[in-house]
């Protein structure tokens, strides 16, 4: 068996960063392998499978020490287009390797590139598409898709160009437990052809039996090393003394009624009632709420499988929806979707368009007065990123990120906040202290949290707002079901 990857003595430093993301870092893949880098966010996980794909250093700038080869190919001397076919991406936000606007030409696109025939191309798309399930994905505008989707076209155009090396970085952020299990079988048939796979993730469970080794990361480094089978027999406590999350969560809220249910004790007799929620693509209503009552100073996690609508309707809560016509009434006011853009704050799946400004305690400061600097340090504090207050906001992580994203909501004063997606890309010790901070906010606030993370659920929420496709009663062919 040959090596597919080897970094030797591999430093490496981001131009925008203050720390080494990576510090001489020894790393040897055998083809055939698949391994999981895992630990907490900033670890160097992202970095490595950026070095892996030529990211760095043709596309990050930094000071690049060590070797670093794929297939014998030296990562410094290959230009990105000769690794396309070698090295295949799929990245924690499918948006930022998206060059087409229809999810099928998406598909095609790398295979284009590396100017396959045209049968060749279609064969390899009807292929991918039937081993993935998406035929349902086909012909789709990319903007009209949840982000589970764009996921799976994200896998699918890797699929089809059929690397020898696949590297996927929080392939599982925005995907449902279904959409994972369909991505799990895509896995094993790629072990089963031979394929060599490297998978920064948070999720872990998912990967139980699939992972031939996991390498635990800290600081730049590999700090330990585990068998599959080693690593996926610690126990819950060990994992998260590690700033890993639990290899199997204890419920599973897609299995719950589809509508409003409180799930821990709560006390409030004030709504905030929504009526008359539709909101349509084209002739296709994408979501229908004749009239749902929201308890008010909540904090509620909207579940649906993806596409079922859960951020089509948080836009059009906060008044972000053109040509929605719903209302809101609090206190008995009534409030338009231009009212409700002022009253609420929204943190959306990609946090990189939320931010701003040239450092982190900027960024959270914005719209806030000078007499707010110690509740905006406290906030960075309990998040665990006070230490990044000087850098740039885009020189963190994926997971820094969105906790920058998550004290700025916190910090903006309004009475509803929004959280698409909070925690993809958090370690479970990040993933907790944002559930504490949300747990412990002013009762007059109203949270809503679209997620799939059935961990911070547990933690934090007290109501769950199941949806399935657009709706809030379950429906079976034309009647509700039972």
């Amino acid at each position: 068996m040959t090596d597919a990857a080897t970094l030797k003595k591999v430093s490496f430093r981001y131009a925008n960063g203050d720390a080494g993301a990576l510090n001489a870092l020894d790393l040897t893949v055998r083809q055939g392998e698949c391994v999981l880098l895992c630990g907490s966010s900033g670890c160097g996980k992202t970095t490595v499978t950026r070095l892996l794909n030529g990211l760095i250093p043709h596309y990050y700038e930094g000071k690049l020490d060590g070797e670093v080869s794929v297939f014998g190919k030296s990562i410094r001397e290959t230009v990105i287009e000769d690794l396309a076919g070698i090295v295949g991406s799929v990245f924690q936000n499918p948006r930022s390797q998206f060059f087409c606007v229809d999810t099928t030409a998406e598909i095609a696109f790398g295979c284009e590139n590396m100017g396959l025939p045209e049968e060749d191309i279609q064969r390899r798309i009807d292929s991918t598409v039937a081993e993935m399930h998406i035929q349902k994905l086909l012909c789709r505008s990319i903007f009209n898709l949840s982000g589970g989707e764009k996921q799976k076209i994200a896998c699918a155009g890797v699929a089809a160009m059929m690397p020898e090396l696949i590297v996927l970085d929080e392939p599982t952020s925005n995907l449902d437990l279904d959409a994972i299990d369909e991505l799990r079988e895509i896995i094993c048939k790629w072990k089963m052809q031979g394929k060599t796979i490297i998978i920064a993730e948070h999720r872990l469970g998912w990967l139980r039996d699939l992972c031939d080794r996991v390498l635990f990361m800290e600081n730049g480094s590999i700090s330990a090393e585990f068998t599959g089978e080693a690593f996926f027999s610690l126990q819950t406590g060990k994992l998260n003394s590690m700033g890993l999350r639990a290899i199997k969560t204890a419920n599973n809220y897609l299995e719950s009624k589809t509508g409003m249910t409180e799930i821990k004790a709560f006390d409030s007799t004030s709504v905030i009632t929504l009526e008359n929620f539709v909101y349509s693509y084209g002739k296709q209503d994408a979501i229908k709420f004749p009239k749902l009552d929201i308890p008010k100073g909540a904090v509620i996690a909207v579940v649906g499988h993806n596409g079922a609508g859960k951020s089509t309707f948080t836009k059009c809560l906060c008044g972000l929806q053109k040509r929605f016509k719903g209302t809101v009434k609090i206190n008995g006011k009534t409030y338009r979707p231009k009212d409700m853009m002022r009253l609420s704050y929204m943190v959306m799946q990609d946090v990189n368009h939320q931010l701003f400004a040239e450092t982190v305690l900027e960024e959270v400061m914005l719209g806030a007065d000078d007499s707010e600097q110690q509740n905006a340090l406290d906030i960075l504090e309990k998040l665990n990123i006070a230490e990044y207050k000087e850098r740039h906001p885009m020189s963190l992580s994926g997971g820094q990120k969105q906790r920058v994203a998550i004290a700025s909501a916190l910090m903006a004063g309004k009475k509803l906040l929004v959280f698409d997606e909070p925690t993809s890309g958090l370690d479970f010790r990040s993933m907790e202290c944002t559930a504490e901070l949300l747990r412990s906010l002013d009762k007059e606030i109203t949270v809503l949290i679209v997620t799939h993370d059935m961990e911070l659920i547990d933690h934090c929420c007290t109501h769950i707002l199941h949806i399935e496709n657009g709706r809030l009663e379950r429906e079976c062919n034309g009647k509700e079901a039972e």
